[in-house]
């Protein structure tokens, strides 16, 4: 075998990911609050890169008032502004093509070619009031020093960390800078839920002081507030919140020590173990079932952050629904073409004119995957509100099973393009704020085999039966089948288990216990 050089023409296909397809990709699943970060670390970068902030009327405002003053015409600036161009007659060109994901063409070419019009829906007008009018977008408002006021969030007062308040107690009611240091430690050692490790040998080793000394520390730490925190067991939080009530006897005591009779619902043993009648220990169950067993997750939580619906909907004056992007999350972003036009004009060096050429196609990508992202959120959440029609007219109980491949299917697009769409995207609808995966669920035959229902109107169905029945009658899962059986779902007893379990719903033997104990 001699080894001589040879020359092959071998034919083969695979995709080719280009940086601009792959920024298309990865703004179709970003949230509103994402793409706003996005948006402005590109406004940062790229000089060529405007926010629509009102410059323009502000421009033609001095223009008047000062006619020798250099202003830059309005008519000669190009706008791209991903908002006005999904208005009317702009979205029935092909630059309005949705994104689509997974393509394997020429992803720039295929852009100047013709394309698809716009989404309607045959239920109603979708995306009418949508555009350029009205307020600023994410990111917009002016930038002046005069006249702005600050935005929303640095006008929202700081958030108090449970750490903080307890630190701040820690230096009003203890003055020694050791003990200081010792309740320090204390708080650091707390876990999510407000408790403290049963032995507290190892903080007096780190800190090297007495056992006593952290052990005295400890029972003033355990008088700050909110009650409860700095306890090493459930019994003693409950009881530091029994003390700051002034409901701490030895009655309350002894049933704080047999807590795994009060889950029971033994009633005839905790009443000779405390000695009380049956009225004392309904009312004592009572007082402790009111505590928080977990006070350091109750007041330690982070407030959560508003969520943004990035598709509106409502009820047409026919009684169809109107579906509408939510013009305040999208950015509205221009290109300064003059800009461009003035600085290129003077470039005489190589390196700064490719560099200014490709800012300038990065810009022009960046506005066009903005307008493609927010036609594609709208095309995909009309078609799930036209699927959906029944859940928003008649509720829970009517949603219909739903996967990615019926929409997919219905608006020509690939499974992954409208699982990028779904993903962290929010729909306001008269029925409350939906996240666009919500109306995704899966398929439960029907007992005559010719209809389906969907998984989350069958655990409503669930939920719904076993918050009507009675002390004197419990469904077990057994029963429960019968019933969804009864009224055309065919279910299995673990898959009814296993939607109870994830409803987080005791069994039929704890609510039988709970009911009849009646405390």
């Amino acid at each position: 075998m001699s080894l001589t050089a040879r020359l092959d023409l071998r034919q083969s296909q695979q995709l080719v990911m280009t940086p601009q397809l792959q920024q298309a990709i990865k703004l179709l699943q970003l949230s509103s609050l994402e793409l706003s970060a996005f948006v402005e670390a590109e406004l940062e970068r790229n000089p060529l890169l405007e926010r629509d902030d009102g410059q323009r009327d502000a421009n033609e405002r001095l223009a008047a008032e000062d006619p020798d003053r250099h202003v830059e015409p309005a008519a000669d600036r190009t706008e791209a502004n991903a908002a006005d161009l999904l208005a009317g007659d702009r979205m029935t060109g092909a630059e309005d093509a949705p994104v689509e994901a997974d393509y394997s063409g020429d992803y720039e070419a295929d852009i100047a070619g013709p394309g698809a019009p716009a989404p309607e829906a045959a239920f109603g007008p979708i995306g009418g009031p949508i555009g350029g009018a009205g307020g600023a977008g994410a990111g917009g408002g002016r930038t002046g020093f005069d006249d702005d006021l600050p935005d929303l969030e640095s006008r929202l007062a700081q958030t108090e960390s449970l750490r903080d308040r307890l630190i701040a107690q820690l230096q009003l009611d203890v003055p020694d800078p050791g003990d200081r240091l010792i309740g320090l430690h204390l708080i650091d050692a707390l876990d999510e839920a407000g408790y403290l490790p049963a032995d507290l040998t190892p903080i007096a080793e780190t800190l090297g002081a007495e056992q006593a000394a952290v052990e005295a520390m400890l029972e003033r730490v355990q008088r700050f507030e909110p009650a409860g925190l700095f306890a090493r067991s459930l019994g003693e939080c409950l009881k530091l919140q029994l003390i700051e009530k002034n409901r701490f006897d030895p009655a309350m005591a002894a049933l704080l020590d047999n807590l795994e009779l009060l889950a029971r619902g033994d009633r005839a043993r905790l009443m000779k173990l405390c000695g009380v009648d049956a009225e004392d220990l309904a009312e004592m169950a009572r007082e402790i079932r009111a505590l928080d067993p977990k006070p350091g997750v109750t007041h330690g939580v982070e407030p959560a952050e508003p969520v943004i619906p990035d598709v509106l909907m409502r009820r047409g004056p026919e009684g169809d629904w109107i579906v509408e992007l939510n013009a305040d999350v999208l950015p509205k972003v221009l290109v300064n073409e003059p800009f461009h036009q003035r600085v290129s004009a003077k470039m005489r060096d190589r390196a700064e004119k490719e560099y200014l050429s490709e800012r300038l196609q990065t810009a022009n990508w960046l506005v066009k995957s903005l307008q493609q992202r927010a036609t594609t959120i709208l095309k995909v959440s009309s078609e799930i509100v036209r699927q959906q029609d029944a859940f928003f007219r008649h509720g829970v109980a009517h949603l219909r099973p739903l996967v990615l491949r019926d929409i997919a299917d219905a608006i020509e697009m690939h499974e992954s393009t409208v699982s990028r769409v779904t993903s962290n995207k929010y729909i306001a609808t008269p029925r409350g704020l939906f996240e666009l995966k919500y109306f995704f669920t899966t398929a439960i035959a029907g007992v005559a085999g010719d209809q389906t229902h969907s998984a989350e109107s069958v655990r409503h169905r669930i939920r719904a039966l076993i918050d009507a029945e009675g002390a004197d009658a419990v469904l077990s899962d057994d029963r429960l089948v019968e019933l969804l059986r009864a009224e055309g779902v065919d279910i299995a007893r673990r898959t009814v288990a296993k939607y109870r379990e994830a409803m987080r719903i005791p069994s039929s033997v704890q609510r039988r216990r709970l009911k009849k104990a009646a405390i």
